[in-house]
């Protein structure tokens, strides 16, 4: 999965070079993100004047500040979109390594049950995931090292939490602690969904098998034996909608929550009018990137079972290229 790309010549310009391009247009991109949040401190500020002093703040100004944020939005907008665009093309061709190293071995592979899936299936699941966790596990930490300085100096105005009273940098520690606790939630509540994913994969790759056969053999893939393995995985497609069910009450009741954990430990700093609504706005926003990414577990917990299992299936395939072609020749495939 990763050696055919990563330790490839062939595509150094791609994994290496490629990965590079997308670190440092990523980093650039949570940059702009930054600008952004600084804007919202003095847009809410310039709002807050207005509001409070009648015409001390001419249109042409308030425009101004509009334009500002036009102009930073628009530079995001374009970098998002072509990274996206580079990313979608990066994926696929790791695909393509993974696929030019598992069809190099066919010979060797094509005895091995469900082989032709995992060339094809696998690895295009595996592909589509990583577009999706990978990019965005790399996001978080980048969000992570650039907003956690800046929530960390806004913390300075609120020293004190409710019922709990005087801390220093409070929200930096308030961001850690919730996203700890929502972090083993999942692992808690969603520890059983990898192996059920796991044998999902299992059962429709053995239900798939018998309908293949039974469009060369007449013999196989009767009513009978279609009904027996279709009945297994409707049971294991069961038992995941049940154990998702939970899962899911407490991963969206988590999350909804998060939403008003920064109003609440802002509160005693709010009614003293410690604070103006811009820099209300900058903290607001500052730790829910830093909450974000520290929940990055949380959100992505399905994908990574999800991952997880197609993972194993691929590792078990590979070690049974090597196993095949030890046996056949001896010595291990290079």
């Amino acid at each position: 999965m990763f050696r055919s790309f990563f330790l490839n010549g062939r595509w150094f310009a791609w994994s290496i070079l490629g990965s590079a391009l997308i670190l440092f247009t990523t980093w650039y991109k949570v940059m702009l993100d930054v600008q952004i949040n600084e804007w919202f401190g003095g847009f809410y500020n310039l709002i807050q004047k207005a509001l409070g002093q009648p015409g001390s703040v001419s249109h042409a100004e308030y425009l101004g500040h509009l334009l500002t944020f036009g102009q930073v939005a628009g530079s995001f907008v374009l970098i998002a979109v072509g990274l996206d665009w580079f990313i979608k093309h990066y994926i696929f061709r790791w695909r393509n390594a993974m696929n030019d190293f598992y069809t190099a071995h066919w010979a060797r592979l094509r005895h091995i049950e469900g082989a032709s899936q995992r060339v094809q299936e696998d690895t295009m699941r595996f592909a589509r995931i990583m577009e999706t966790l990978g990019v965005s596990f790399m996001r978080s930490l980048l969000t992570l090292f650039a907003f956690l300085p800046i929530l960390w100096a806004l913390s300075a105005s609120v020293t004190e939490l409710p019922w709990i009273g005087e801390v220093s940098h409070a929200l930096v520690y308030v961001a850690i602690l919730f996203a700890l606790a929502g972090t083993v939630l999942m692992a808690l509540v969603g520890f059983k969904l990898p192996g059920l994913e796991f044998e999902n994969q299992r059962v429709e790759a053995a239900y798939r098998k018998e309908l293949v056969h039974g469009e060369d053999d007449a013999a196989r893939a009767s009513a009978a034996s279609v009904q027996t393995l279709f009945g297994e995985v409707r049971r294991n497609y069961f038992r995941l909608f049940f154990h998702y069910l939970y899962f899911d009450v407490a991963k969206w009741s988590y999350l909804q929550f998060s939403v008003l954990v920064p109003y609440l430990a802002l509160g005693p700093t709010i009614v003293t009018g410690a604070v103006t609504l811009g820099t209300m706005q900058q903290i607001i926003r500052a730790f829910g990137k830093v909450q974000e990414s520290f929940q990055y577990l949380v959100t992505s917990w399905s994908t990574i079972v999800e991952l997880a299992s197609v993972y194993k299936r691929l590792r078990i395939f590979e070690a049974l290229i090597t196993t095949s072609a030890t046996d056949s020749d001896g010595r291990s495939p290079v």
